[in-house]
């Protein structure tokens, strides 16, 4: 692979699951159980059983702001992370990137008009201010719908475009009544994935991935156009930032002669070493979905269990992953998208904001490990499901467009968690539930200590 760089540039863009005992890494043969709805505002569970088992209960209930529920909006189309069509004929979203600490994000949209005949053009939201607004970000000519973006500290926001067997990467920003560009270079490569925004708000890595190795590229924060950072054996992806200096990075490999997948880290301090993070059981796919700098919390998912699971442990950690019961739904897939920053030794406190997929479309749920209950919500009318961020105080904030907002974030708190007390039989808080583990260090900038080292029959906690 070769990279060139171009100098210069020229203007031209609550009803809640029930609390069940988690499991460790060894398999479950029991089923799981239904999935259960959207928590609803002040709404009563419905009876187990009721309404339609393909669609979320409380779906058609008042929820979050721009929910389906919502009088006199259009209908509710499923639309991070993954696009779908919209039900009112409106333009259908892109993907949703988002910078570390929540100010600017960037998408992919298009005006309506016939399939097939839409004109994409970038678009930069601003939200950390008093009120969200979207700012287009149109060229000359239409962009390819394949193309990618991704937001930076400053406002401007990354391109990356294919080209033939080349991958062009532009800065644009907004300049008076239009669009300005700046030319970052080309990679020859056939293809590449951009990866989540570095924590430090400059940077921008892609990933190119082969047979036998895979590209790290600096392609947007470097001095001389896009950089070949690294070369890693092995095919990776996923990509997950561990610290907030933006130095240590998560990959998912697998090694050149074939096996399972495992997540590494690679240390771009140090000339892109590259150490093992998950080591679950030898033969298991361990992937990393998403990590907490603040807290070291890891969200995985693992097939040790003897199927693909959800699971989390701790960066630092000598304790084995778990693999809680509540976050095992039938007929609906559960990925992690965002945890609460600011909880410093307190992972087992930290919301986790959950994408929840199934036949009725995606919705929202939020959980915390010392809960060990699963927390359901319909999601806005528009939203990008996988899209959204905390605050530190616990308040989830998701970005939304439809027929009646063109940029809105509807607001949810994280919901408390309150379960029997395992000495009087009432309600009341989880003991040990807010207090530090043990186990965890500071997060530091250093080599990680491989996740699982204890034999995976050894139980983490007698609950």
């Amino acid at each position: 692979m070769t990279a060139c760089a171009i100098e210069g540039g020229s203007a031209g863009a609550a009803a809640t699951a029930e609390p069940e005992a988690e499991s460790r890494t060894e398999p479950d043969p029991k089923e799981p159980g239904a999935v259960s709805g959207p928590e609803d505002y002040g709404a009563e569970p419905e009876p187990e059983g009721s309404g339609d088992p393909g669609k979320p209960a409380g779906a058609d209930a008042p929820g979050l702001p721009g929910s389906a529920a919502d009088e006199d909006g259009p209908e509710a189309s499923s639309a991070v992370g993954g696009p779908a069509a919209p039900a009112d004929g409106g333009p259908l979203p892109g993907g949703f990137t988002l910078t570390a600490d929540g100010a600017y994000a960037a998408r992919l949209t298009a005006a309506p008009g016939p399939p097939g005949e839409r004109a994409w053009y970038p678009e930069r939201w601003t939200l950390d201010g008093p009120e969200p607004y979207a700012v287009p970000l149109p060229l000359g000519q239409p962009e390819e719908p394949d193309a990618q973006v991704a937001p930076l500290a400053d406002g401007r926001v990354l391109i990356r475009r294919r080209v033939a067997d080349r991958q062009m990467f532009s800065l644009l920003y907004p300049t008076g009544p239009g669009t300005g560009e700046l030319l970052l270079g080309a990679v020859e490569c056939a293809e590449m994935t951009l990866l989540p925004p570095s924590p430090d708000g400059r940077c921008v890595y892609a990933l190119s991935a082969g047979e036998h190795s895979s590209s790290l590229w600096l392609v947007a924060g470097g001095a001389f156009g896009p950089e070949e950072v690294a070369r890693i054996p092995g095919r990776c992806s996923g990509g997950a930032w561990l610290d907030r200096a933006g130095r240590m990075l998560a990959l998912d490999r697998r090694a050149p002669g074939g096996g399972p997948v495992k997540a590494v880290a690679v240390d771009l301090g140090r000339g892109a070493e590259v150490t093992p993070l998950l080591q679950i059981a030898p033969g298991s796919d361990d992937r990393l979905l998403l990590a907490d700098a603040d807290s070291g919390l890891l969200l995985i998912r693992s097939d040790a269990p003897g199927h693909d699971r959800l699971g989390w442990g701790v960066l630092g950690s000598c304790l084995p992953v778990r693999f809680p019961e509540c976050l095992r739904l039938a007929d609906a897939t559960v990925t992690p998208f965002a945890v609460q920053p600011g909880q410093m030794l307190m992972p087992e406190s930290c919301a986790v904001a959950l994408r929840i997929d199934g036949a009725a479309g995606s919705w929202v749920g939020v959980w915390r490990p010392a809960g060990r209950r699963l927390h359901q919500f319909a999601a806005p009318l528009g939203w990008a499901p996988g899209a959204g961020y905390w605050s530190r105080d616990g308040v989830l904030r998701l970005p939304y467009t439809n027929g009646a907002t063109s940029c809105g974030v509807a607001l949810l708190d994280a919901p408390q968690d309150v379960e029997p007390s395992s000495v009087t039989g009432r309600p009341g808080d989880a003991e040990g539930g807010t207090q530090p583990s043990a186990a965890v260090s500071a997060p530091v900038v250093c080599k990680p200590v491989p996740l699982g080292q204890a034999p995976l029959h050894r139980a983490a906690r007698s609950d």
